[in-house]
């Protein structure tokens, strides 16, 4: 019988959209492997990403954050939560979705900066959360179009999130 190769769930999308939640829930129910790409870039950096933000700037983090990407997609039978900004480079759209299928969670603007207006490790929304959400949402409404599935979490709970993953990945 041929070996069926495991293909990776990547989870891309905004942050506060449920990536980590979902991706955690989704890898548990399929007895996939969870890959958090900024957990695995803080583990080799040896440093965290407000960090890495702080000594080395933005550009350094995406370089790292590429490398990661290519790395960690040259396994499979994963479910990889990406980084929001991860998919600004064309070569880590390319590699996600040459690695598996790709899902884009989203929210509105208002869930979002509920979600992680409390959250300290958000090195992009230093100053006002609103006013840096709005923003950025702007600058990347189109950039998530590439995935095979999206899903709006609003008014989701994580439950009926991976309800709608694995109905559509079988």
């Amino acid at each position: 019988m041929e070996h069926v190769k495991k293909r990776n769930l990547i989870l891309i999308g905004f942050m506060g959209t449920g990536k980590s939640s979902v991706g955690k829930m989704l890898a548990e129910m399929m007895n996939y492997t969870f890959v958090d790409t900024d957990s695995y870039i803080e583990s080799k950096a040896g440093s965290s990403i407000p960090e890495i933000f702080a000594s080395s700037g933005e550009e350094v983090f995406r370089q790292l954050e590429q490398e990661a990407i290519q790395e960690i997609l040259q396994g499979d039978g994963q479910v990889v939560s990406t980084g929001g900004g991860c998919v600004l480079r064309e070569s880590n759209r390319v590699a996600m979705l040459a690695g598996g299928q790709v899902i884009a969670l989203t929210a509105d603007a208002d869930s979002i900066i509920a979600r992680v207006s409390q959250d300290p490790n958000r090195p992009l929304l230093q100053g006002n959360v609103e006013e840096r959400v709005h923003t950025l949402l702007e600058q990347r409404k189109d950039v998530y179009r590439f995935a095979d599935l999206t899903i709006d979490t609003t008014d989701l709970t994580v439950d009926t999130i991976v309800g709608i993953i694995l109905g559509h990945h079988r």
